[in-house]
């Protein structure tokens, strides 16, 4: 490691330790030549695919913009941080383990909405009024009759299974 100070090479751990969550080990080092202490930090290095914009341009993932939108969708709503946090980790790994480079914001958009729908229906529906860029009441309604219609046959299929034989 390049000493900041005199730019030596020689220099050695004079201790180590992982932080919290133990992604990051912090390393505190002597340089030889010129005596002085520096810290460095050591973490894995993730390796993200590239998002395919719907207008061709491609960037690296952002882990930032993703938790700012679910933020968003969530706003006064009872949702923990630390929930959003851990749908952002799901994707983030769901990333790293797939053998794709680059992924559409269509199939970001479409996980996100799908986690949404299972955490809070109504940070769901804000989501997907501007992931889906509806254009009228109508489509808007047609979102919500989906979810309903979702939850009467989960109703009604509680019902059947709670009825004697």
């Amino acid at each position: 490691m390049k000493c900041p100070f005199c730019g030596s090479l020689e220099n050695k751990v004079i201790d180590s330790r992982l932080s919290k969550d133990g992604a990051v080990i912090r390393r505190r080092r002597d340089c030889d030549e010129c005596g002085r202490r520096f810290t460095t930090y050591e973490r894995i290095e993730e390796i993200l695919p590239m998002v395919i914009k719907k207008d061709g341009r491609r960037e690296l993932f952002d882990r930032a913009k993703v938790l700012a939108g679910l933020q968003r969708a969530c706003e006064k709503r009872p949702v923990s941080v630390d929930e959003l946090e851990k749908i952002v980790d799901k994707l983030e790994q769901g990333f790293q383990e797939s053998s794709d480079r680059e992924i559409p914001t269509s199939i970001i958009g479409e996980k996100i909405m799908k986690e949404l729908h299972e955490l809070d229906e109504v940070a769901y529906v804000r989501f997907a009024s501007v992931y889906r860029q509806f254009k009228d009441i109508n489509q808007f309604m047609d979102e919500l009759k989906e979810i309903l219609g979702e939850k009467k046959a989960i109703k009604s299929q509680l019902f059947v299974k709670a009825q004697p034989k």
